[in-house]
């Protein structure tokens, strides 16, 4: 499992699939910190599903106030906290568009963007850029988000390398008014909107990012923790999906 945290964190327990359809969270989960941006392992379900030290319930409902791509009436969502200079986010947004490709098209899942800027890895860029997603949003609405956020992730070379002149250029290539863009980008309007989200995604568990929760259709939370494959979260999902 790959994540962008603050500190890192092993715990090598790992029990049954079983359990995790019983709704037991467990560990097995390896968080890495920023000096450990080549690991790759295989995961199977279960160790994707983390030992949470937050409350899940905790979750901010999902309103027409989130950023929902896909059908809002999706019976699973999934709900992630995202830093736009983590690797690992960068990875993840195209791993979820594929997710979507699969689930998406027939309803099956939406995908929920909120904001989860690490400030002691990305000081003052991923915040810049998260207010960037919603001065895309206040302009041309959720296509907007998604097409700004989309060209973002296609074009930062994370770790807090993306130079700030691109977001008018981005805005500008998304169609968007650039001098509009630039007055919302300089007004401070979304720092409390950025920063709640922060505190949810630490509430419900949050350590690193990527950071996400998938809900099934009774409402039943699992944490996803870091840049899974997509076997594993299309799995997890499948897992939710049969919920009633």
């Amino acid at each position: 499992m790959e994540e962008h945290t603050h500190k890192n964190h092993k715990n090598n327990l790992a029990i049954p699939i079983a359990i995790v359809i019983a709704g037991v969270m467990i560990g097995g989960a390896v968080i890495f910190s920023n000096k450990n941006t080549n690991n790759n392992l295989a995961l199977t379900p279960e160790k994707a599903v983390v030992e949470n030290k937050g409350d899940l319930d905790q979750m901010m409902p999902i309103t027409k106030e989130d950023h929902i791509r896909g059908d809002p009436n999706a019976p699973v969502k999934i709900v992630e906290y995202s830093d736009t200079e983590c690797p690992f986010c960068k990875r993840f947004h195209n791993i979820m568009k594929q997710v979507m490709e699969e689930y998406g098209k027939d309803g099956k899942v939406a995908w929920v963007y909120r904001h989860f800027p690490l400030d002691q890895l990305h000081p003052i860029k991923a915040r810049n850029e998260a207010t960037a997603f919603e001065c895309a949003n206040e302009q041309g609405g959720n296509d907007k988000f998604w097409q700004y956020a989309d060209r973002l992730y296609e074009v930062t070379p994370s770790n807090n390398g993306l130079d700030s002149a691109e977001l008018p250029k981005i805005a500008q290539y998304v169609g968007l008014n650039v001098s509009k863009f630039n007055t919302c980008l300089s007004s401070g309007k979304y720092d409390q909107h950025i920063q709640d989200d922060l505190d949810n995604a630490m509430a419900t568990g949050g350590q690193g990012t990527p950071w996400s929760i998938i809900v099934g259709p009774n409402g039943k939370k699992y944490p996803l923790s870091g840049a899974q494959p997509v076997s594993v979260i299309n799995q997890l999902i499948d897992l939710a999906l049969q919920e009633k």
